[in-house]
């Protein structure tokens, strides 16, 4: 539904974002989770973690929904011995076709030292050029802010993500300053 007025409110939450700075990677999330116009959490956890912290997964979209991807992912790490880009494939192939998973409303980031990724429910498995993502709400400004960032500053990718979703947060009504930052190991 597109319309607030009509059916079940919409849920509305989070910025992720994940940025890549020479060999550090860093992934973070804001904690506010909105059900249409009324935040109703303010200090949520999207961020995940596997492999004892060697992969972060962070998710945008239907909190339920999320966690029985992260689930399925974890399953697809453990199946090809770790390989991320592969878990990722395989998660994304089975998310589009299975048509119980195929009604799952949420986007996943996933980034380990190698490798950041976008995963979708259309069967997108997305690695971008700079190793910049953001989804949710806020995503694109908080890609924006980072972009720039990183450009002109000499701040650590933590840092960045940090400050990245401060700025998405002024101006994504979605996004609020109960900032996590987390940087794999």
């Amino acid at each position: 539904m597109t319309n607030d007025t009509m059916g079940p409110p919409l849920v509305r939450s989070t910025t992720i974002l994940t940025v890549r700075r020479g060999d550090a990677v860093a992934i973070g999330g804001d904690g506010q989770v909105t059900l249409g116009q009324t935040a109703v959490k303010h200090d949520a956890t999207k961020l995940r973690s596997f492999l004892d912290g060697a992969v972060w997964c962070g998710f945008a979209g239907a909190a339920a929904d999320a966690f029985a991807l992260l689930d399925r992912f974890n399953a697809k790490l453990e199946a090809h011995k770790s390989n991320i880009r592969r878990a990722a494939i395989e998660l994304a192939k089975e998310w589009r076709s299975d048509k119980v998973l195929r009604k799952l409303n949420s986007l996943l980031v996933v980034a380990s030292r190698d490798t950041s990724l976008m995963i979708s429910g259309g069967g997108d498995v997305i690695e971008p050029t700079d190793g910049i993502i953001g989804i949710g709400s806020g995503g694109m400004f908080a890609v924006a802010a980072a972009r720039a960032l990183l450009a002109n500053t000499e701040m650590s990718a933590a840092e960045v993500v940090e400050k990245s979703l401060h700025v998405a947060a002024d101006i994504c009504v979605y996004t609020n300053h109960t900032i996590s930052v987390e940087v794999v190991e």
